[in-house]
């Protein structure tokens, strides 16, 4: 089986360390083509205004100057002589829970992958104290993603689905178990930007990462979270929202 590895913490992050960990349990053929640099809130954006640069780091190992998407495509397209029968993204340093999918850029290279009709799955770690970027225990996803991925490597997958994990803050002996469950949804209103002047005296602003408002709705991927549960999400990539189809026809109808 071939696996390929990215991620969007960049490819010297730790959580890609243990997510190569996890894969070489399974296969010895793994493809690892990830950002050169961090790029966590990239979401799905391609590079369109600059070139992307490819550089070799080792054996089957890459580093590509743009987003995780542009990483996937350029492994996909220039890098693998034939595709992979697998997509793992992560293991990402922080959790990709509830709304925070839609800015994440570790789910979104595994929505790359499910574009391209391969079986591809995001792996995040959620962690609890504020002023640990870099020294986030990654031991959760190291001890239960093995388990994890082992029961969907041949999962039944519907065409463009993924599957988004997140493992809780715990040491790996406090996980509960693993729970399959919807996503959940924050409230992003009270998000805060601080603001302050470089040397120059000229002002930029920071988006603040403050505590998010969620309620923890049963069968929620931050409930599982909340209660010491691995969250196994599945998703899809159809947007549209049905049941509004009919009401704006009747409005745009003659």
């Amino acid at each position: 089986m071939r696996i390929l590895l990215t991620n969007d913490d960049g490819i010297h992050a730790p959580g890609l360390k243990v997510l190569e960990e996890i894969a070489r349990q399974f296969s010895d053929d793994i493809w690892i083509c990830a950002p050169s640099e961090e790029q966590s809130g990239a979401g799905h954006s391609l590079t369109l205004t600059r070139p992307v640069r490819l550089n070799t780091l080792g054996e089957r190992r890459f580093a590509v100057t743009g987003t995780p998407t542009d990483s996937v495509m350029m492994a996909l397209r220039t890098v693998m002589p034939d595709a992979p029968d697998l997509i793992l993204s992560g293991v990402n340093r922080g959790a990709n829970l509830g709304d925070d999918i839609t800015y994440s850029g570790t789910v979104s290279a595994a929505i790359e992958g499910a574009l391209a009709g391969i079986r591809s799955i995001a792996f995040s770690q959620v962690y609890a104290r504020e002023g640990m970027a870099d020294d986030v225990p990654f031991s959760a996803a190291r001890e239960w993603g093995p388990k994890v991925l082992s029961r969907l490597i041949d999962a039944p997958m519907a065409e463009r689905t993924l599957i988004n994990v997140n493992f809780p803050a715990l040491p790996p002996e406090d996980v509960k178990g693993i729970r399959v469950v919807r996503q959940g949804f924050h409230d992003y209103s009270r998000g805060s930007i601080v603001e302050g002047r470089d040397p120059r005296g000229y002002r930029y602003f920071w988006f603040g990462l403050d505590p998010i408002e969620h309620t923890l709705d049963h069968g929620t991927d931050l409930e599982a979270i909340d209660d010491g549960y691995v969250a196994v999400t599945p998703l899809q990539l159809d947007l549209t929202h049905y049941s509004t189809i009919g009401i704006l026809a009747e409005r745009f109808g003659d």
